[in-house]
C-alpha cells in the first residue's frame, strides 16, 4: 500500500510504452515498483513484456509502432485519436502519477494534458536533446514533472533548463551479465562448435525491415560466398515474420540463415559480430561486448529532416556514448551490402581491435549498471512525497 495525498490506497499508474524497446524499459521499472509497492497497478499502452508483469493494457504498444516523420503523418489521425482517448480515461481514472516511457512524439502531448489537470507525470528516457532536435527541452519542460535519465550526463544537462531528473542506470546494464554466455547461447540455439557466427539485426518495425533488411541478407549472402562455414541468426520480432521470410526467400541463395523466434540476447551473445540497425539494439550488442557494423537507412525525406537537425557525428548509441567512433556506421546511400561485406570482414579478421572494443565496452557496461529498478521507483517515490 502507498500513502498518496494522505490516504493509503493501493498505487495506481498510468503508463505508455511503445515499441519493444520502451516495453522492455517499462516492464524492468515496473519490476522496481512492485518491490517497492506490492499492491501497485498500472494500466494504459503496453506490450506483452509489460503484460508479464500484472500491466493492464487498454490498447497494445503496437499502435504506437511507427518509423520516421512519413509514418508518422500517414497514421497521425489514428495516432491524435488515440491519445485523445486515452487522455480523457486517463483523467477519469486519475492515477496518482503519469509515466510515459520514450515515444516522445506520442507521450509529450499527452503528459502536458495530464499535467495542466493536476496529475503528476514523468518521462522516462530523456529525449535524445543533446544529439537532435534541442528545442524539444522546452517541451519537455511543460510536459514533466521529473525526468528519468538512462545516461549520467543527462541531468546537468536538464537541470539548466530547471528541469528534475535522475540517472537511474540502464536496465539493459543490470539485465545483461558483464561475462558473456556465449557457449550456452550457442547451445540453446543450436550452434555448438567452432564455426563464426554473424547475427543480422534489422530492427523492431516495420519500416526498419523494409529499409534496411534487404541489405542485410544481401551482405550475408556476400559473406558466405567469401567466408564457407559462416552460420547467420536473424531474431525476428513477434508479428513480423511475414514481413521477414519473403525478404529471405527472394534474397538468400547460399548463405546458411536461420530465423528465430525472438531470442535477441541469445544471438547477441552467441556472435562473433552482429550486422545491426541503428537503435538502442546497438546498446544491447555494446553491453553484450560485440563488435557491429551498424546499419541506418529512412524515408528520403525522414533523413533530410534529421540531418538539418542533428548535431553530432555519430547515430549509434555506442558511438555516442563513447563519444569516438567505436563501431562503423553505414547511413543511407552509404548503406550497401557490400559495404556492409567489407566492414564485417574487417572485424572477423583482426581479433586484436574485437578485443580492444570488448575492454571499452566492459568499461561503458560498469558506468551503466545503477540497479535501475530501485532507482527508479526511489525516483517516483520521491515524486510522490511517498
Amino acid at each position: 500500500m502507498a500513502a498518496v495525498n494522505g490516504a493509503r490506497r493501493p498505487l495506481r499508474l498510468g503508463m505508455v510504452a511503445g515499441e519493444a524497446s520502451g516495453d522492455l524499459l517499462a516492464s524492468l521499472m515496473l519490476q522496481g515498483l512492485k518491490a517497492r509497492w506490492p499492491e501497485v497497478q498500472a494500466e494504459g499502452i503496453g506490450g506483452p513484456r509489460l503484460l508479464a508483469e500484472g500491466f493492464q493494457a487498454w490498447w497494445p504498444a503496437e499502435r504506437l509502432s511507427v518509423f520516421g516523420y512519413v509514418d508518422a503523418l500517414k497514421q497521425l489521425r489514428s495516432l491524435l485519436r488515440l491519445r485523445r482517448e486515452l487522455g480523457d480515461r486517463l483523467l477519469a481514472e486519475r492515477p496518482a502519477v503519469f509515466i510515459g516511457v520514450d515515444a516522445p512524439d506520442f507521450n509529450f502531448g499527452l503528459e502536458r494534458r495530464l499535467k495542466a489537470q493536476g496529475v503528476r507525470t514523468i518521462h522516462f528516457v530523456c529525449p535524445s536533446i543533446w544529439a537532435w532536435r534541442g528545442e524539444r527541452v522546452k517541451t519537455l519542460a511543460e510536459a514533466t514533472d521529473h525526468v528519468l535519465c538512462l545516461f549520467p550526463f543527462e541531468p546537468a544537462l536538464l537541470a539548466r533548463h530547471g528541469i528534475a531528473a535522475t540517472f537511474v542506470g540502464h536496465p539493459l546494464a543490470d539485465l545483461i551479465p558483464r561475462e558473456v554466455p556465449r557457449d550456452a547461447a550457442r547451445q540453446q540455439l543450436g550452434l555448438e562448435g567452432e564455426g563464426e557466427v554473424v547475427a543480422l539485426l534489422p530492427g523492431s518495425r516495420r519500416s526498419e525491415i523494409t529499409h534496411i533488411a534487404p541489405s542485410l541478407l544481401k551482405a550475408a549472402e556476400l559473406l558466405a560466398a567469401k567466408r564457407p562455414g559462416l552460420r547467420f541468426v536473424l531474431p525476428v520480432v513477434p508479428g513480423l515474420r511475414g514481413l521477414l521470410e519473403p525478404l529471405v526467400a527472394r534474397h538468400i541463395r547460399q548463405a546458411d540463415v536461420r530465423l528465430l523466434e525472438g531470442q535477441a540476447h541469445a544471438a547477441l551473445a552467441a556472435c562473433d559480430l552482429t550486422l545491426i540497425a541503428s537503435g538502442t539494439a546497438t546498446l544491447e550488442a555494446a553491453l553484450f561486448k560485440r563488435p557491429m557494423v551498424v546499419a541506418y537507412r529512412l524515408h528520403w525525406l525522414n533523413h533530410l529532416y534529421m540531418r538539418r537537425k542533428a548535431y553530432l557525428p555519430w547515430i549509434s548509441l555506442p558511438n555516442i556514448l563513447c563519444q569516438e567512433t567505436c563501431v562503423p556506421e553505414l547511413v543511407q546511400d552509404a548503406l550497401t551490402p557490400e559495404a556492409l561485406c567489407e566492414q564485417a570482414l574487417a572485424w572477423l579478421d583482426d581479433p586484436a581491435r574485437c578485443e580492444r572494443l570488448a575492454q571499452r565496452f566492459d568499461a561503458l557496461h560498469v558506468q551503466l549498471r545503477q540497479n535501475m529498478a530501485q532507482k527508479a521507483a526511489d525516483a517516483v517515490a520521491q515524486v510522490l512525497g511517498a
